[in-house]
């Protein structure tokens, strides 16, 4: 399938135990696919897959029909494969301007040019006025925006994003759902969305996948999610709205 991130049928094991189990999931570009699940379901595993952090035990990673499997995670870099973590990962010792110098040099850019190009890309996200903070003492949601900034440089074709929602509040959320939106309308890469508030991935996401125990139990647009049985019990014991629907 052209313009498309696939994995195909992708198994993990960690000494004996599977981790995902014969996963296949695509992110086409210039769509947000949404990928949920419970705690322990597998969904870093498959993002840590995708990108070159983790090979798989079975099946593929390809990008426009490219196998990718194996690949060590700089060279998936360098073809347009892109990702935020969980954990943030900044250089807290640099400024915030730097860390996505430090990106662009990477990536073959020159100095000049690499830095010119981070505070463009500060300008688009909102942030500029931060280029000058040192990034280890950035709160957790502005540390949350400086990496999506550092996954966007040099346009990748397709960018992962690991809970970028995690510690924000309501205002912030809403703000992080029209930067996504912008990166699909603005820049044109397909958006993996990995993310716990699901009313963010019920309103953002073009098309939801559902991880339970390294196996996806259900797939499809945010309505038909909504209605899952199959979802509702893997999230069993999780908040419930008054219609029934998973918060």
């Amino acid at each position: 399938m052209a313009d498309t991130l696939r994995a195909d049928t992708v198994s993990v094991s960690f000494d004996g135990l599977r981790a995902l189990s014969s996963v296949s999931l695509d992110v086409p570009a210039g769509r947000v696919t949404g990928l949920i699940g419970p705690n322990g379901a597998g969904k870093t595993t498959l993002v840590n897959v995708l990108t070159g952090f983790q090979k798989p035990s079975e099946g593929r990673v390809l990008m426009d029909a490219q196998d990718l499997s194996g690949l060590a995670a700089h060279k998936i870099r360098h073809i347009g494969i892109a990702r935020t973590f969980q954990s943030g990962r900044l250089f807290g010792d640099l400024s915030v301007l730097d860390n996505l110098e430090v990106t662009g040099v990477g990536l073959g850019l020159r100095r000049r040019e690499a830095a010119q190009k981070a505070m463009e890309m500060l300008e688009w996200i909102g942030i500029s006025l931060l280029a000058e903070t040192i990034a280890g003492s950035l709160p957790y949601t502005d540390e949350r925006r400086v990496a999506i900034g550092r996954a966007l440089m040099e346009s990748p074709k397709f960018v992962l994003l690991d809970e970028p929602a995690a510690g924000m509040s309501e205002e912030e959320a809403s703000d992080l759902i029209a930067l996504i939106r912008r990166i699909i309308a603005e820049l044109g890469c397909g958006v993996l969305l990995i993310e716990h508030n699901i009313g963010l991935v019920l309103e953002v996401c073009d098309h939801i996948n559902v991880l339970d125990s390294g196996v996806i139990i259900d797939e499809g647009a945010s309505d038909h999610i909504k209605a899952s049985e199959l979802v509702r019990h893997a999230y069993m014991g999780t908040q419930i709205d008054a219609e029934g629907a998973i918060l």
